[in-house]
């Protein structure tokens, strides 16, 4: 799966907003079915958004938030071309995401982790074959869990370990509710960057340009990244112009730098 360094949630009963999310310069768009559009919505929502995406010329990434054991979703996502993700909220067993590939088969899974049992069973999930990323509901997380930010760290880091042990890439944060906050957004872009995560979602286009800085490596870390891969081509220890010494076990640090730089606009 791609690395996405942003990603922009638009609600899925307002296809005003379509055409502006796809040129948003977000990596990844996500038509939400779910927390964003109303109970007696949700029907039309849904065929907005199937019209919209058999429709579509676009080619940025773009994922369906479907509702959590709503079957009708499936199916209709289902008729899409399968590179048309789905964005699966409130996973806790295997059993949903078996559900998942029966009825909309081949389309990537995104397993959100929204519970207490969502985390603790993140392992099995980064481990089913439909799954290509997990991420974290921290808003939910925070309902049902109370506590601070070593709560949602260690929920984090949990998602963090199951995604890479899985080999699937590292989960984007969650979204950040306060929308006109941007230093309080730069300030936990950060620290989730420290935590290991990569990319994040936004719920308006003000907050893409923050985040994506904050992802973005610096120029030093690709100048570093670059000559590591370059010396370590030849084999064994070297040494680098600035005096460190670098071996074989940085090369997945240095190669990481550069996905994180190409994943970049």
């Amino acid at each position: 799966m791609d690395l996405h360094r942003t990603g922009l949630y638009v609600p899925g009963d307002r296809p005003d907003r379509f055409a502006s999310a796809e040129a948003s310069g977000a990596d990844l768009v996500v038509f939400d079915l779910e927390d964003a559009v109303a109970a007696e919505r949700k029907g039309r929502a849904r065929d907005d958004v199937i019209r919209w995406l058999e429709a579509r010329s676009s080619e940025v990434a773009v994922q369906v938030r479907v509702n959590a054991g709503d079957d009708e979703d499936l199916r209709a996502v289902s008729t899409l071309p399968l590179d048309v993700g789905i964005r699966l909220p409130k996973v806790e067993d295997r059993m949903q995401l078996d559900r998942v590939a029966e009825l909309a088969p081949g389309h990537p899974v995104t397993a959100l982790l929204e519970s207490a049992r969502g985390v603790l069973n993140a392992r099995a999930t980064a481990e089913h074959p439909a799954v290509v990323a997990i991420g974290l509901g921290e808003s939910d997380l925070r309902s049902d869990l109370g506590g601070g930010e070593p709560v949602l760290d260690h929920a984090r880091l949990t998602a963090l370990y199951s995604a890479r042990a899985a080999g699937l890439p590292a989960p984007m944060a969650s979204v950040y509710p306060a929308i006109r906050d941007l230093d309080g957004l730069a300030e936990d872009t950060r620290r989730a960057a420290q935590l290991g995560m990569f990319g994040r979602m936004a719920v308006h286009p003000i907050q893409l340009p923050v985040i994506s800085a904050e992802f973005a490596p610096t120029a030093a870390q690709i100048a570093w990244a670059q000559e590591v891969l370059r010396l370590l081509a030849a084999g064994g220890v070297a040494t680098l112009a600035s005096g460190e010494m670098v071996d074989p076990a940085m090369r997945g640090r240095a190669e990481r730098i550069l996905r994180e730089y190409v994943a970049g606009p």
